[in-house]
C-alpha cells in the first residue's frame, strides 16, 4: 500500500469511528461534524501500524462491569437486551471496517466489574455471573470479532480482595492528586460529575429514610474511588495492550487520546445498558431508564425465562428521545 493510499484509508477508518462518538458537552469547533486532523492525530500511528501489517485493527473499550443495582434504572442483575444490541453493535462496528481493510477489526471488552464492584454495591459473584451471560451473548450470534479481558485474567486469580489491592498498588493514583487535578482539569471534574450523578440514583434507591443531601454526599467519596479504580484499571489495560486504539464509553473531548463511543442510541450522554433498559418504539430502538419507559407505559417483554426490554409501538424515537 502506498503512502498516500494509506493516508487516505486511515482517514475513511477513523471518519468512520468518529461517526460513533461520545462527546463532553460543550463547543467542539465544528469537529462533531466534521473531524479535523487534530482529531485523527492521536490514533493515526496505531491505524497505520495494523494497515502495514495487513492485521485487523484492534479496539479496547474497558466497559460491561454489571448491572446497575438500581431498579429504577435496570430490569435485574443479568444482561438483557441493552447489552445485547451494543454487542451486536460492536460486531457489526467491526464487519464495517473491513470495507475500509480487509481484515477487518476486533474489539477486546476490557470488563472492569470485579475493580470496583465491592465500592458500588455489587457481588462480585453477579460481577461473574454477568460476564458468563455476556459471552454466551457473543456466542449466540457467532461474535467472532469480539474478545473479553478482565481482572482475573490480569491476575490469574478470583481472589478480588488481594488482586483489587494489587491492582491499585501499582496503578492507582492518589486522591489527593486526583482531586487536585480536578480543580485544573475540566475533564476530570466533568468524569467526577458524571460518575457522582450515578452513585447519587443507584444509593438513592436503596437509601430509604435518608433526605437526597445526605446521600448526594454520601456518593461523593464512591464517585472518587470508583474513579481513581477506573483509572488504575485504564493504565493496566494501556500496559497489557499498547497498540490497540482506545475506545471509552464515557464522553471524551474531540482531540482526546480515548474515543468516547456511543454503544446504543440514546438521548443521555452518559447513559449505557447497564445503566439502563432497551425501549423499542414502532421505528427503532432506544437506550433510557426502566423508570422513564414505564412512566411512557410501554410494555415488559420476556425473553427466556427473564424480562429483555420494554416495546411502546405507539411511540416514535422522537417522541420519546424528546
Amino acid at each position: 500500500m502506498t503512502q498516500v493510499k494509506q493516508q487516505a484509508t486511515s482517514t475513511e477508518i477513523l471518519n468512520h469511528v468518529f461517526r460513533f462518538r461520545r462527546l463532553i458537552a460543550g463547543p467542539d469547533g465544528g469537529c462533531a461534524e466534521k473531524p479535523c486532523e487534530a482529531c485523527r492525530a492521536p490514533h493515526e500511528k496505531k491505524v497505520q501500524k495494523f494497515l502495514d501489517a495487513g492485521e485487523p485493527l484492534h479496539f479496547v473499550i474497558p466497559a460491561f462491569p454489571a448491572k446497575s443495582p438500581n431498579g429504577q434504572k435496570t430490569l435485574g442483575a443479568l444482561p438483557d437486551m441493552g447489552e445485547r444490541l451494543a454487542l451486536e453493535f460492536l460486531q457489526s462496528f467491526c464487519d464495517h471496517l473491513s470495507h475500509y481493510h480487509a481484515p477487518g477489526a476486533r474489539v477486546t471488552i476490557c470488563s472492569d466489574g470485579h475493580v470496583f464492584a465491592d465500592v458500588v454495591g455489587v457481588a462480585d459473584e453477579d460481577a461473574t455471573s454477568y460476564r458468563s451471560e455476556l459471552e454466551a451473548m457473543v456466542r449466540s450470534f457467532n461474535g467472532s470479532s469480539i474478545g473479553f479481558y478482565a481482572l482475573a485474567d490480569a491476575y490469574d486469580s478470583t481472589d478480588y480482595d488481594v488482586i483489587r489491592d494489587e491492582l491499585m498498588a501499582k496503578y492507582a493514583e492518589s486522591l489527593e492528586s486526583l482531586k487536585h487535578r480536578a480543580t485544573q482539569d475540566e475533564q476530570v471534574r466533568g468524569m467526577f460529575n458524571g460518575i457522582h450523578r450515578f452513585m447519587f440514583e443507584d444509593r438513592l434507591a436503596v437509601s430509604e429514610g435518608k433526605s437526597r443531601s445526605k446521600i448526594r454526599e454520601e456518593a461523593k467519596p464512591i464517585a472518587w474511588e470508583v474513579i481513581r479504580r477506573s483509572n488504575a484499571w485504564s493504565r493496566l489495560v494501556a500496559e497489557t495492550y499498547p497498540d490497540a486504539l482506545r475506545l471509552s464509553i464515557h464522553p471524551q473531548p474531540v482531540h482526546s487520546e480515548k474515543i468516547g463511543f456511543h454503544l446504543v442510541r440514546t438521548r443521555d450522554r452518559w447513559l449505557t445498558p447497564w445503566h439502563g433498559v432497551a425501549l423499542e418504539t414502532g421505528d427503532g430502538m432506544f437506550l433510557t431508564k426502566r423508570a422513564h419507559a414505564e412512566e411512557l407505559k410501554a410494555s415488559l417483554v420476556w425473553r427466556g425465562d427473564r424480562p429483555s426490554h420494554f416495546v411502546a409501538p405507539h411511540l416514535t424515537l422522537q417522541e420519546v428521545m424528546s
